[in-house]
């Protein structure tokens, strides 16, 4: 679907909230709703909008780790590995 066949006013919404909740369910593309002709919200569905959230927290992570990276901070892969095998040697049971 067209993004502008997703643009109604809030009037609209107002009369077709039922239709537009199930037309977004259905298809999972947002609605943009608009007060005196300029956009005032988007509707979407909650799991689009939880991928989003995740995806942001993602995000957010990796740029964390890129700035550590940046900074000196952190371990290479051969001392990372040291690390697992150091560790799971140590929480191998004694016989």
């Amino acid at each position: 679907m067209q993004a502008r066949e997703h643009i109604r006013s809030i009037s609209y919404l107002k009369s077709h909230a039922a239709q537009i909740s199930e037309d977004v369910a259905a298809n999972g593309a947002p609605y943009i709703i608009t007060q005196n002709g300029e956009a005032a919200m988007v509707i979407e569905g909650v799991r689009q909008y939880q991928d989003k959230e995740d995806l942001i927290a993602l995000l957010k992570l990796l740029a964390l780790g890129e700035k550590d990276r940046q900074a000196g901070l952190g371990l290479s892969v051969q001392e990372a590995r040291a690390q697992l095998a150091q560790r799971r040697q140590s929480a191998k049971p004694q016989a």
